[in-house]
């Protein structure tokens, strides 16, 4: 593989971006070549041999993300490793999530409903058929949809062909109880439209145990996710979580929904195309959490973040902040107390994925701005005064990834200033509704790299 610059590359020049190509993986070894430097005016080039981990364990990573955006790398990086706990917000109020919130109370479940059926099983044809069951939606046609879910509740749909009797039986009496408490409340109509099937029976599960660790627990059996694989909520909560956000000229918006894609009904699928919103009438200076009829600041509630959240964050070998939509996927897993704490302490590497489009929450965003958003996040800058840190950007992020040819702007001299000098360009793809986005098999072996030079880096320390 050859790497190439974009740019010259004499070591005086402070404008360098690693270009990085990958058509081997995983543990091929690579020639690499990065931006590294102590003076933010000067940067040096150099060479250095990836090699691969003597170790036959595998490295452990934490990836903070939302539902949507990092799933399409979810199954490339299981070739990479297994032992990934995936970290998802749980105050998403769209679709057919807001539905199940609106009747059944309790926190979103959608986004680790859509993890959860991406690390599922595909290796048998029954894997195959429980998968296709639990990804399934109801037709948007309102009648349609109810009078296909009885089909599915009552076991006499086609979905459940492939599905054994034991398997069949198991889901089925999660989706019958979620039914049961539907109806139980009968001064709230339900509407199925547009509704998926693994959130009914998460929910299901989650109001039968009247817990959502054991609904995860209970889904990721059912759907056959490798153990050492781990979803997380970032509240483990069976109460309702309702996020705020604050702009720069004081206006508050509430509910995850209107910050980001804005729709007319609880139950319309979601357009995230940036093209479809008004902007917004500035720029977002933080997120927060509110009460569940709460309209401004005085409402706000500080939520604990989850134990198992911290505990790995406190062992894992990488901490990875995902693309996606960053207010309303990513920060509202960064705000909770304890979680700056434990990455600032942390010596190993935390690496930025960097979006490739902007979208309503990032209009006019460069690379820093994702930077000082993260930080100002995780620091708690804008809220509580006696809950603020005040660490800096670099104890936070040490790589920059970013898909070649994005909208994003990359300001190497203000990540420089940051204390960010890692910034390598990974191979894209053009996906027809998002746009520029990393090439998977690419950005996992960008990873891979980052992994194991800091590994032998360390190491050489050591010796």
């Amino acid at each position: 593989m050859a790497d190439s610059w974009l740019g010259p590359c004499p070591s005086r020049s402070p404008s360098l971006i690693l270009t990085l190509s990958f058509p081997q993986f995983p543990w091929r070894s690579h020639s690499m070549s990065t931006l590294r430097s102590q003076n933010p005016k000067h940067f040096r080039c150099y060479s250095f041999s990836s090699i691969p981990n003597p170790s036959p364990v595998m490295p452990s990573l934490l990836v903070f993300s939302g539902g949507t955006a990092f799933n399409g790398v979810v199954e490339e990086l299981k070739n990479f490793t297994t032992r990934v706990a995936h970290v998802l917000p749980v105050s998403d109020d769209g679709g057919s999530t807001a539905e199940i919130v609106r009747v059944l109370g309790g926190p979103a479940v959608g986004d680790i409903r859509s993890r959860c059926l991406r690390l599922a099983d595909k290796s048998s044809s029954e894997a195959v058929a429980v998968r296709r069951l639990l990804g399934h939606r109801l037709p948007l046609d309102s009648r349609q949809a109810k009078s296909e879910w009885y089909d599915i509740v009552e076991g006499e749909h086609s979905l459940w062909t492939g599905v054994s009797k034991p398997y069949r039986e198991t889901i089925r009496a999660f989706l019958v109880y979620f039914q049961n408490q539907i109806l139980r409340r009968s001064d709230e109509s339900f509407c199925f439209s547009n509704g998926s099937i693994g959130n009914f029976f998460f929910a299901g599960a989650r109001t039968f145990f009247q817990s959502l660790d054991a609904a995860i627990f209970l889904f990721s059996r059912v759907s056959d996710i490798p153990s050492e694989s781990l979803v997380l909520p970032v509240i483990s909560t069976n109460d309702r979580l309702t996020l705020g956000c604050e702009l720069w000229d004081g206006t508050i918006i509430r509910g995850q929904n209107e910050i980001s894609h804005p729709t007319k009904g609880y139950m319309e699928p979601v357009n995230k195309e940036s093209s479809s919103f008004p902007a917004l009438p500035s720029r977002i200076k933080r997120v927060f959490y509110m009460s569940s009829e709460g309209q401004n600041l005085l409402h706000e509630v500080f939520p604990a973040a989850n134990q198992s959240v911290l505990d790995q964050l406190r062992n894992v070998d990488c901490v990875v902040y995902a693309m996606g939509s960053l207010f309303t996927s990513i920060c509202p897993s960064l705000v909770l107390i304890g979680i700056g704490e434990i990455i600032s302490s942390r010596s190993c590497p935390k690496v930025l994925l960097l979006n490739g489009s902007r979208d309503r929450e990032t209009s006019g965003f460069s690379a820093s701005c994702f930077v000082t958003a993260i930080t100002d996040a995780l620091n708690r800058t804008y809220g509580n005064p006696h809950n603020c840190l005040a660490n800096l950007p670099s104890q936070y992020i040490n790589t920059v990834l970013v898909p070649k040819g994005g909208e994003i702007p990359i300001d190497v001299q203000h990540l420089a200033a940051q204390g960010i000098f890692n910034v390598i360009v990974v191979d894209s793809i053009h996906d027809p509704k998002a746009g520029v986005v990393f090439d998977p098999k690419s950005l996992i072996q960008a990873l891979v790299d980052v992994i194991g030079r800091y590994t032998s880096t360390n190491l050489t320390a050591v010796v």
